[in-house]
């Protein structure tokens, strides 16, 4: 396989919500978006993180997945590279006290 080239990885905290602590973006080999996919904290992973793609419901309440990865290096691939970037970005902020607060720090 040939390695992917991730680049223009973004990155959107939330409020931590059932697991959610943010949503992501990245742009695959130059030529392919992919955004909205969330980032959930998981205690039955490695690296203590999964990825969630982007589903779509129809009215029929079934839902289709709009796009994954095929397989588990692709997959592996995506979410190092996702995760290595949210970590790089929490680790420039600085908490506080006061009501749970968060400064950037640069």
């Amino acid at each position: 396989m040939n390695k992917l080239k991730i680049t223009e990885i973004q990155i959107l905290p939330v409020k931590p919500n059932n697991g959610l602590i943010a949503f992501s973006s990245c742009v695959i080999n130059n030529q392919f978006y992919i955004g909205n996919v969330a980032i959930y904290t998981s205690f039955s992973s490695e690296s203590g993180f999964r990825l969630v793609y982007p589903t779509k419901t129809l009215p029929t309440g079934k839902q289709i997945h709009c796009f994954h990865p095929i397989d588990q290096e692709t997959g592996a691939m995506i979410k190092n590279a996702i995760i290595d970037k949210y970590l790089g970005l929490m680790s420039k902020v600085e908490w506080t006290n006061e009501r749970r607060a968060c400064n950037l720090k640069l």
